[in-house]
Formats: C-alpha cells, sequence, structure tokens
C-alpha cells in the first residue's frame, strides 16, 4: 500500500465520498496537490479514552476536505497513528505526514525525550509504518530540535546533519518514505539540506512569532511547503499568544469571527505555500478552524495584523 492507509471494520468506514471544497484552496506539496487547511493529531491523545469520538473527529475533517494529516508516532504513543488507520479509507487519498527525532518519555518532566541519532530515526520510521499499515510513508518530518519552542539536542543526542539526512535519503531511496521534511531548523540548517530535496519545513511561526520570516521565503523560492506549528503562538507560558493582540481581537469583533480564525487566516494570506495542520480534540473547534480558510480581510485589516510586533519562539526546555 504505497501511501495509503488501509481500510478496516469501522463502520465509519463504509460512508460514501463527500465532495467537499478545498479548504482555503490548494497548494502543492511533495508532489501532489493538497487543500491548505489540513488536520494535527498531536491532541487527539486528549480522547484516549473517548475512541469514538476521536475517529468521528477525524472522518469529519476528511469530509470537510482535509487531505493533508499530520502525525507521529510519539502522539500518545502510537494512539494516534492507530486512529488514523482505522478511520482513514483508501479512497479518501489522505496525505499522511508524520515525523521522528523524538520518542515518548512518560512519566518525566517533558513528555518526550530527543531521539535523534540515525539508528533510532530509522526505528521510528519502521515504528510508524507499522503503527499506520503503510509500505511508505509519504512525507517524514526531521525534527532537527535546533530552533523555537521545545527540546534541544545534547550530549550524544547532538548529530550532525548530515549524517541524519544520509539515513533520511537511504530510507527514501528504499522506499520506506516518499519525501523528507526537515523541523525546528535553523535558516543554515535548511541551506545546508536542500540539496538532498526537501518537501517542507515545519517551524514554530505564527502573527506574533516570526523569526523565521527569511526562511519562510526561502522556501517559497525554493518551492518548499512552510507547515507552521504553534500557529496561534502561546503553546508555553513564555510564548505570546496570537489571541491577545489587539489588533487580532479588534478584526474578530468587525468580522464576527473567533481571534483563533483570525490568527489562522492571516497565515493563509501571508504566503500562498503555508499550509496549516490546526490540531483540536473538539470536533466544534475543527470545524472553527477550518471555516478560517473562507475570511477575507481589507487592506486596513490586513494592514493592521502585519503591523502587530514579533517576539521570539526560542523557549528552550531542556
Amino acid at each position: 500500500m504505497d501511501g495509503i492507509l488501509m481500510a478496516s471494520s469501522n463502520p465509519l468506514s463504509d460512508e460514501q465520498p463527500v465532495n467537499a471544497p478545498r479548504p482555503g484552496g490548494t497548494a502543492p506539496f511533495a508532489g501532489r496537490t493538497v487543500s491548505r487547511v489540513g488536520y494535527g493529531t498531536a491532541q487527539l491523545e486528549r480522547l484516549h479514552h473517548d475512541r469514538d469520538t476521536a475517529l468521528a473527529l477525524l472522518r469529519r475533517a476528511i469530509d470537510l476536505g482535509v487531505d493533508h494529516i499530520d502525525t507521529a508516532q510519539f502522539y500518545g504513543n502510537g494512539f494516534a497513528n492507530e486512529l488514523l488507520r482505522e478511520a482513514i479509507r483508501p479512497q479518501d487519498d489522505i496525505m499522511v505526514v508524520s515525523k521522528v527525532g523524538a520518542d515518548p518519555n512518560p512519566g518525566g518532566p517533558i513528555p518526550l525525550r530527543p531521539a535523534q541519532r540515525p539508528e533510532e530515526l530509522r526505528a521510528s520510521v519502521e515504528d510508524n509504518l507499522i503503527s499506520l499499515g503503510l509500505e511508505q510513508i509519504p512525507v517524514v518530518n526531521l525534527r532537527r530540535l535546533d530552533a523555537g519552542p521545545g527540546l534541544r539536542a545534547t550530549g550524544e543526542q547532538a548529530v550532525d546533519l548530515d549524517d541524519q539526512l544520509a539515513v533520511m535519503t537511504a530510507m527514501r531511496g528504499e522506499g520506506k518514505i516518499g519525501a523528507i521534511g526537515l523541523g525546528s531548523v535553523t535558516l543554515d540548517g535548511l541551506r545546508r539540506a536542500i540539496p538532498a530535496g526537501i518537501a517542507c519545513v515545519q517551524n514554530a511561526y505564527s502573527l506574533v512569532t516570526r523569526d523565521d520570516e527569511a526562511m519562510l521565503q526561502l522556501c517559497q523560492a525554493e518551492g518548499i511547503a512552510w507547515v507552521p506549528f504553534f500557529p496561534l503562538g502561546g503553546a508555553f507560558p513564555q510564548m505570546p499568544k496570537v489571541t491577545d493582540e489587539a489588533a487580532v481581537l479588534t478584526a474578530a469583533a468587525s468580522l464576527d469571527r473567533t481571534p483563533s480564525q483570525v490568527g489562522l487566516a492571516w497565515l493563509l494570506h501571508h504566503a500562498p505555500h503555508v499550509l496549516l495542520i490546526p490540531g483540536t480534540s473538539s470536533i466544534k473547534h475543527l470545524e472553527e478552524n477550518i471555516a478560517a480558510a473562507t475570511i477575507t480581510f481589507d487592506r486596513a485589516t490586513l494592514n493592521a495584523l502585519d503591523a502587530v510586533p514579533s517576539r521570539s519562539a526560542e523557549v528552550p526546555l531542556g
């Protein structure tokens, strides 16, 4: 099965395809054309004891036109991947994107630990293939831990990028992954990696954390998709929140939308190669996120949003 998830006995799998609009329009990604608003599965772990709701949420996303779903084996220690395997039908033709570079750390002060060594990257890809039920993962992001909020790699986990790219390109050559992405990477790191063939970059980026503007522009020039995580900021207490900004609140009130919707819509308006993967464990919130793609801004509102000052997303956690 080449990048398409296996069918299952889940009754949801018997529903007929829905001809949904493409939320946010479309953009190229790893040789395909996908809807610009996708879904990230990180928050599905909150539904660990309500599997039916989690499956219904995934089906609702697909019915609303989502065809790009971001996941990882370390989301719920395989739980998110298992749900995807059960919920997605072959005819849905979903672009599944996973990531490597960390492993679960249950009971630790941080629920993840770095797993940056080449043998760990390979093992993580194998684990993803098994839990997703795939012969090939369409895109796998190498989460480098060099930049932005979150973990940092130290000691034996501080691995040279070239050594990591060697194992990633080898697995691409073996057909285990279709394309390579990078995450939490620096501008210099991306420049070094481009000759290896990079499909996307996942860095923390939002209206209030735009440190990586030069990288976003380089990706646009190179035809690399920009897939920001923490698109509303505020993931850690030290990070600014998009929804606290006066310009965002004013725009939301004038448009009768939520501040979160305004923040997501700004990203879609900011550059054509931006793909969103907002995560949620609520179907209502999912529907609001996808509806953000319908927002248009007049010039004055967009100018006010563009003028919001950017603050650093550098929040190392160890």
